[in-house]
């Protein structure tokens, strides 16, 4: 089998996909690099690297490492910036054998407003996801961080947005049923959860932090059962009232972990640091979902979203 398993098509927020399993922001390049290694066709959705309005280097070296459980990052937002990306990246975006999800990062409300308004106007991106895990320029706390800070920069953003649907990627280190509640009033039609969990790894022998920047985002299976905790808490409290779709994402490296986030209330799953120890994971996921939704009797993933017993 080349493609997923019709089983497995499903519809985020109005977007068809042929399968719940998404690459996570960050974790394969700009757009069609995992296409290297495995059929994109396996994936629902390849989401792009976070773009900011200027081209920016990221931080020094070590800005990834292995750690127990998992991996952690401080990429500090490495990217080729907003104008080159639409000259340079754009058309291979375009021409994606899956959907293609982008990816808006920044420091200001304005920067947030320049690079979700640029994709939009483009066309190619059914949904843009706002990573709103960076510093605030103006407060120096996360725009995540804060309901109150995220409502004023949805505030902004959204009326920048008619095309696309507008995702929120809210952060685990905050109270993420607040965050969620805040994105959704604001007008969010997706959520993702969630980011990084904010850790910390030190060498004993030279007594110095590991990432350069000191701590960085901690991603793996060691997240994974809390990530799943946070879905679950916030499909129950926010997403399924409000209609509103999830995309869990942490620690998903074997199919059974990406359907305990369908049970949990994922509409899709988002795959990230298993994707450094294997690219063809996507077709792994997509095939041992599928022999999971046929075994539980359902004729659709979408069936089983939101069905744990608890």
């Amino acid at each position: 089998m080349s493609a997923p398993d019709p089983c497995l098509r499903t519809t985020i927020a109005g977007v068809e996909m042929s399968s719940p399993v998404v690459a996570a922001a960050g974790t394969c390049g700009y757009a069609d690099e995992l296409a290297d290694a495995v059929d994109l066709r396996w994936l629902g959705a390849v989401t792009t690297k976070s773009i900011t309005p200027e081209e920016r280097a990221g931080n020094d070296p070590w800005r990834i490492i292995d750690v127990p459980g998992g991996m952690m990052n401080a990429i500090g937002l490495a990217n080729v910036g907003l104008d080159r990306f639409l000259r340079e990246k754009l058309p291979a975006v375009r021409g994606l054998a899956c959907r293609a999800f982008g990816s808006v990062a920044g420091h200001s409300v304005e920067d947030y407003v320049r690079v979700a308004a640029a994709f939009d106007a483009s066309g190619a991106f059914p949904v843009i996801e706002l990573n709103v895990s960076c510093p605030n320029t103006a407060t120096g706390l996360q725009f995540g961080d804060d309901p109150a800070a995220l409502k004023a920069l949805m505030a902004e953003v959204r009326p920048a947005v008619t095309r696309s649907r507008l995702f929120v990627k809210v952060s685990p280190n905050a109270d993420v049923v607040r965050l969620s509640a805040a994105a959704v009033e604001a007008g969010a039609e997706g959520l993702t959860l969630v980011n990084t969990v904010t850790a910390m790894s030190i060498d004993v022998h030279s007594r110095r932090t590991r990432l350069s920047r000191g701590r960085g985002g901690l991603s793996g299976p060691a997240i994974h059962p809390i990530a799943v905790r946070m879905v679950f808490d916030v499909h129950r409290q926010v997403a399924r009232g409000a209609g509103v779709p999830i995309i869990g994402l942490g620690g998903v490296l074997r199919w059974e972990d990406a359907a305990e986030f369908i049970l949990a209330g994922a509409g899709a799953v988002g795959v990230g640091t298993a994707l450094f120890v294997d690219p063809r994971t996507p077709r792994d996921l997509a095939r041992g979902l599928a022999q999971w939704v046929r075994a539980q009797g359902a004729s659709s993933v979408a069936e089983l979203v939101g069905r744990v017993e608890a």
